[in-house]
Formats: C-alpha cells, structure tokens, sequence
C-alpha cells in the first residue's frame, strides 16, 4: 500500500515513521500543499493524506482518481475542505481522525483566556525591558464570571469542564443533546442568543458546516455582553473575520483568542516573517493589544500527534480490510 502524505514537516515525519511500523506502508511525505497542480506529485498512490489547509476539491480529486488513489485519509477532525459529493461520484473513500486529543485544544483554549486576561504577553515584554509597572495589566477573576462553550462534542465538554474547575458558571449550546456530564456539573444549555448575552466569555468548539459559517458575525457580536472575551480554536470560517476589527476598535469586544482564522491557508504552518504581512484584516487584528493569535497550534501535542497517526493508519487497514472506519460522507 502506498500513500502519499502533503503538507508534511519533520514531526509528521517522525510520528507516522513510528506508528507505521504495525502497519509497513510505504508512506511518501511530501511538503507541498495539495492543490489542482501539485496532485500529479500523487499519481501512482492509492491513498493520499492531507492536511486542514490543503485543497481537496472536485478538480483535485479527479486528478487523484485518474492517477489511481482510492482513499482520501484525513489526518485532521475537520473536513470541510472535502468535495464530499464529488469523493462519492468517483467511489473515493474519505475517513478521518475524529478524536485525537481533545485536552491539547481545550487546553490551549484555557491558555488563550489566561494570557488575554492577565496580559501576559505584554507583561513579558516589559519585564524584559525593565519595565516592572502594573499600569495597563489588570485582569478580572475567572470565578464566579460565566463562560458560554458553543459545541459541546468532546473538546468542548473537556473545555467546559476545566472551566468549571475554575468556578465559573458554564452555558452551553449545541443542536444535539445536552452532554450528561456537563448537566451534572451544574451547565445550562441555553439558545445562542442567551449565551452571547450572558457570557463574560465565549469558546468556540464546534465544526464548520454550512449552518456554523459565519456563526459569529457582526450581529453576533452586536448580541454579546459588552467588553466580553472571543475565543476560537474551532474553525477560522466560524467567525467573520472583517466583523472582528470594528468590534475591537468600538469596545464591544474586549479580548479576542484566535488559533484558526478564515484565510489561514498558504499562510499558518509556514515561515513568513521575512514577507510583509498580504491579509490586511489579520495584519489590523495583530496590532490590537488585546488580540492574540496564534498558528492552528491548538493541537500541536506530543500525546495528539501520535493519537492522529495512529488512527489515520488504522483508517487506512480499516478501509483495505473492507471495514472502513471513521468514514465521510456527503450527508455527515
């Protein structure tokens, strides 16, 4: 079995080099992006392995199909940069990692809230310049404030209940149903016009579908309480970027935490400090002081980088044994 795996850098190298010794694939990594033009680089590969900024549409998969691939083998939860429909149309099968480590995002969630909260960023930059003031530093306590987590699949249930761990009152919505463990930790779902007004902090944590996109827009934002906090580590196309600066620049919003960011691809997970920035919305969010946005590295753990290579193999012999396993479709 062949596979071909784009987007890859020395960590993918290292992981999958591991896990692969159960399975013995002869595995291709190739850091290039998956596109219209670079799928050639697949041909002769029955399974290929993107990555969450690839391109895996319908000209991309036509391409896959004619040079013999049969299996699209995510190794990502998300995949909205799937043509489903067209994967279907050719008989390509598409699975992919659904749980891979659900502390490493929640986690780095937490993390974004403390660093805004307390400044930390900026109280690091001054120190090293020998600056010990507190002017501009202060925070608020996180007990006893309310946090609304919108998605409560496992990464925004371990969310929520870390939060609660720190005394806050947690409000939830999500369309399935309410999560028993949450309910017995004293959480509310609510409609996601309450949560926005009530919250002193929002999280997003649910998947980018056609009815999330754009779930935070500028009403939305218009509907939180104001001065509150933003954090997305879900999917950049959950929020409307453009909405994002005058919401800042008018103090309706007061923090913002971003791992994920709409117009991320051809831009996170490579070096570009040596280029002027080209996204002019992202440039104006990175000059706010009460902005932090870091690379989609929410889920950049040890423990989540050999979780994701195991389960993206054992999908691979899943599907050649005939029992596929975390399989996509266009209906899911």
């Amino acid at each position: 079995m062949r596979m071909i795996l784009f987007s890859s850098r020395q960590y993918d190298v290292e992981t999958f080099a591991e896990a692969n010794a159960a399975h013995r694939y002869e595995l291709h990594f190739q850091e290039s992006h998956l596109d219209s033009e670079t799928a050639v680089l697949a041909h002769g590969y029955d399974v290929v392995c993107p990555f969450v900024n690839d391109r895996v549409d319908a000209a991309v998969l036509e391409r896959l199909h004619a040079g013999g691939t049969r299996m699209i083998a995510l190794r990502s939860a998300g995949f909205n940069h799937v043509d489903l429909a067209a994967a279907e149309r050719l008989g390509i099968a598409v699975a992919r990692v659904p749980a891979y480590s659900p502390h490493a995002v929640a986690e780095h969630a937490v993390g974004l809230i403390l660093a805004l909260n307390r400044r930390i960023p900026r109280a690091v930059a001054r120190t090293r310049e020998g600056d010990f003031s507190l002017h501009g530093l202060l925070g608020f306590d996180l007990h006893g404030k309310t946090v609304g987590v919108v998605g409560t699949g496992m990464i925004g249930r371990v969310f929520a209940r870390i939060m609660a761990g720190f005394g806050m009152r947690v409000l939830a919505h999500d369309p399935g149903p309410p999560a028993d463990d949450l309910l017995a930790l004293g959480a509310r779902y609510v409609a996601l016009n309450t949560l926005l007004a009530e919250s002193d902090i929002v999280s997003l944590h649910c998947p980018l579908v056609p009815a999330t996109y754009h779930l935070i827009d500028a009403a939305a934002l218009a509907r939180m309480k104001r001065g509150a906090m933003l954090i997305n580590t879900g999917r950049g196309g959950l929020v409307e970027s453009n909405a994002l600066v005058g919401a800042l620049k008018d103090g309706q919003l007061g923090h913002l935490g971003l791992d994920v960011y709409e117009e991320e691809g051809g831009l996170f997970f490579e070096d570009h400090s040596n280029l002027p920035l080209q996204d002019d919305v992202l440039a104006r969010l990175l000059m706010f002081p009460n902005v932090i946005v870091t690379a989609h590295q929410a889920f950049f753990t040890r423990e989540a980088m050999n979780e994701i290579a195991q389960t993206t193999l054992a999908n691979v012999a899943a599907w050649q044994a005939g029992t596929p396993r975390n399989a996509v479709r266009a209906n899911s």
